[in-house]
C-alpha cells in the first residue's frame, strides 16, 4: 500500500509540473486559441490539487469513522439479521 501511495504521489507531481509548464508555454505563445487554453490550464492548476486534497481528506474521515475493517463487520451484521 505504501508503494502505491508513493507511485501515485510521483504521478501527481509529474502532472502538476506538466500543468505549470503548459501554463507557461500558453502564456508565452501568441495564437488565436492560446488564451482559452491558458485560462483552462490556470484553472486546472488550481482545481486539481484542491480536488486531490478534498479526496484524501474525505477518505481519511471515512476511514477514521468506519475503522480499518468495516467491511467484515457490515457483512456479518447483515447476515445475522436475516
Amino acid at each position: 500500500m505504501k508503494k502505491a501511495k508513493q507511485i501515485l504521489a510521483i504521478i501527481g507531481v509529474i502532472l502538476l509540473v506538466a500543468l505549470y509548464v503548459t501554463t507557461l508555454i500558453f502564456a508565452i505563445t501568441d495564437n488565436t486559441g492560446t488564451m482559452s487554453m491558458f485560462v483552462a490550464s490556470v484553472v486546472a492548476t488550481v482545481v486539481i490539487p484542491v480536488l486531490i486534497w478534498a479526496y484524501t481528506f474525505i477518505f481519511k474521515l471515512i476511514k477514521k469513522h468506519y475503522g480499518p475493517d468495516s467491511d467484515s463487520e457490515e457483512g456479518n451484521s447483515s447476515d445475522s439479521n436475516s
